[in-house]
């Protein structure tokens, strides 16, 4: 199903159709400041199985990042978060960057794994923040696109998503054209932050 949103002038009702999708388990895809994104509910141990399976892993072997709707949301899934980081972070977001932190043992659980790291974004964009703000939790994220892939059409054209995707995925927003570059990811977890991916984000 595709759901065409206004990302400045967004009706509550779809979010709240969306919002029961995840929690009942489903995946979806969606815009963001960057590119076009597949995620599914954190809380929700199916949806991130069927998440998995999508992207061709294992849930353990997965390095999903999360989208959180405010830093004080990150705080729950990432251990102490040094004071230059959170101001590097409060600086820069919302908006087109991954943060990589030192996840919570909490996030150990939730992905069956014993990945130390975690990805944090808070994107630039009405839709996926709406969605974030009614679920109550953070939404498991994900480009479309493999790392191996070139940027086809059907990543920035939520039409050709919709041809590609309308049989494995239960809702497909279209938000819009989405780019053809990704996120800069920013690695947090040293002593110094490090750009590991320069994106369409600049810090």
């Amino acid at each position: 199903m595709l759901v065409e949103i206004n990302n400045n002038n967004i009706d509550q009702r779809l979010i709240d159709d969306i919002v029961k999708a995840l929690k009942n388990g489903e995946i979806i895809i969606y815009p963001t400041d960057s590119v076009y994104a597949i995620g599914c509910d954190l809380k929700n141990k199916k949806a991130l199985e069927k998440l998995a399976k999508f992207k061709g892993i294992k849930l353990k072997q997965s390095k999903f990042s999360i989208i959180c709707k405010d830093l004080s949301q990150v705080s729950q899934y990432v251990k102490h978060l040094p004071q230059p980081t959170f101001k590097l972070m409060k600086k820069a977001l919302p908006g087109p960057f991954t943060f990589i932190l030192n996840a919570s043992n909490e996030v150990t659980k939730l992905f069956d794994s014993n990945r130390t790291e975690l990805g944090i974004k808070i994107p630039d964009n009405n839709i996926v923040m709406a969605i974030v703000e009614k679920l109550g939790n953070p939404l498991v994220t994900s480009s479309l696109n493999n790392n191996e892939d070139d940027m086809l059409e059907y990543f920035i054209d939520p039409y050709k998503i919709y041809e590609q995707f309308d049989e494995v995925v239960e809702t497909i927003i279209d938000g819009g054209p989405g780019k053809l570059e990704a996120s800069t990811i920013v690695n947090c977890t040293g002593d110094a932050p490090e750009i590991i991916r320069q994106g369409v984000g600049e810090l």
